[in-house]
């Protein structure tokens, strides 16, 4: 083990010097660290055996996905959402739910036999999306603003909406042992719980932090540290009180960032960083725990299928009917809809969905299969398509007449644009 873990602190090490050469070839740090995985897992060279269940790495991928929630939650600028809200609305409440019931009538489609409770869960899970793997997409200032804007914002709010929907499917997947009406009744009951808790603990640490500042308490690292404790602080909170502690620090940070309203920005940065650097070791997780027995298992045609289509027509199809009427050009709405890459949120849900589904006696292959290969392509695709297809968009776009919806509030600062990209680590 522990040469296991030198071998992987140094590949790591060896990444971070080469990093930006190998973003210039369009290989991401979430592949770098994937590969890495893979490379010493149980499967490869046999270096590193970690089992996904194992109680520490459920304990980081939920610590991983708490700040992660926080720090985007409370950093939404609400005003820019203003100016997007009709897209961003769409994206996040039709384009979302008919994402989710895309992808459960396509799980039940490929996978005779399977419950509803489990197809609801696959689509539940992978419908989140994670900006990170498109950063080029994000960056490229050809890309105009608004909808650089507009993909940020939807990634960092889907995943928090879709957390009630995976817990309910969890429910609905584990319910044989208490029934239906009890599971579902309890993962609604835990839902508010999380959100009552997140509320009160968000919006009462900001407007503590708002006090302070004025009376000059806080030094810039104390604010800093405030922030951390206040998003691990709602989650563990919710889950002492017997609450949904994701939901809480979704919750928390929108409460916290209307709170101070997005005062605390520099300080909110620093728990977005350490959430992005947890992530780095949920991907080296993943590669170890999945991507290398997925690989060495051989093809899974059935997995691969969806995973194929879950990218596509599950994806864009949703978009295209979400921003019907938005007057976006044919292209935006093919470029929008592409750039749904499935990531940290999906991979936290599956590790989640793992112990209820065991501990129910339930088979979870088919989950394992399904969002293991999703988020394998994804990482894969979406990380060498970035480059090219945000060139190709944002030429297109340059060289289109007239005044289109794609360049409205075009003035607007890249920091704005650039949002979720300023949080990302300079490793990756």
């Amino acid at each position: 083990m522990e040469f296991g873990l030198a071998l992987v602190a140094l590949l790591v090490a060896g990444y971070s010097l080469v990093a930006a050469r190998l973003e210039r070839l369009s290989i991401s740090s979430a592949f770098a660290f994937v590969v890495i995985g893979i490379l010493v897992s149980e499967d490869f060279l046999g270096i590193l055996a970690l089992d996904p269940e194992a109680e520490t790495v459920k304990l980081v991928a939920e610590i991983t996905l708490a700040l992660v929630l926080f720090g985007d939650a409370s950093s939404v600028d609400l005003r820019a959402l203003r100016r997007d809200a009709g897209p961003v609305v769409r994206l996040l409440v039709p384009g979302l739910l008919l994402t989710i019931v895309f992808g459960t009538v396509l799980a039940v489609g490929l996978f005779p036999g399977i419950s509803l409770g489990l197809a609801l869960l696959i689509g539940a899970a992978l419908a989140p999306t994670d900006a990170a793997l498109g950063q080029p997409v994000i960056t490229d200032q050809r890309v105009p603003a608004r909808i650089r804007r507009i993909l940020n914002v939807e990634s960092g709010l889907n995943d928090g909406i879709a957390t009630p929907f995976v817990y309910v499917a969890l429910a609905l997947a584990t319910a044989e042992a208490t029934g239906v009406e009890v599971a579902i009744g309890g993962a609604l009951r835990d839902g508010l719980i999380g959100a009552v808790a997140g509320i009160v603990v968000g919006a009462l640490g900001g407007l503590l932090l708002v006090a302070v500042d004025r009376r000059e308490w806080a030094s810039p690292a104390s604010r800093q540290l405030a922030v951390l404790a206040l998003s691990l602080g709602s989650y563990l909170v919710a889950l002492a009180l017997g609450g949904n502690g994701f939901i809480a620090a979704f919750v928390g940070g929108l409460a916290f960032g209307v709170a101070t309203r997005r005062k605390a920005e520099n300080a909110v940065r620093f728990t977005e960083a350490q959430g992005s650097l947890l992530a780095i070791i949920v991907w080296t997780i993943f590669g170890i725990t999945v991507g290398g027995s997925l690989i060495a298992g051989g093809l899974n045609l059935a997995a691969i299928a969806y995973a194929i289509l879950s990218l596509s027509v599950v994806r864009m199809v949703p978009v295209a009917l979400a921003l019907a009427g938005c007057r976006f050009q044919p292209a935006t709405v093919a470029f929008i809809g592409w750039f749904g890459p499935r990531g940290l949120a999906s991979i936290v849900f599956m590790i989640i969905a793992l112990e209820g589904l065991h501990a129910a006696g339930q088979e979870t292959d088919v989950l394992i299969g399904t969002i293991g290969w999703t988020v394998l392509l994804s990482v894969l695709l979406h990380g060498l398509t970035a480059v090219p297809l945000a060139r190709r968009y944002g030429a297109r776009i340059a060289s289109t007449a007239g005044d289109i919806p794609e360049h409205e509030h075009s003035d607007e600062s890249e920091r704005e644009g650039n949002k979720h990209v300023e949080r990302v680590p300079p490793i990756g």
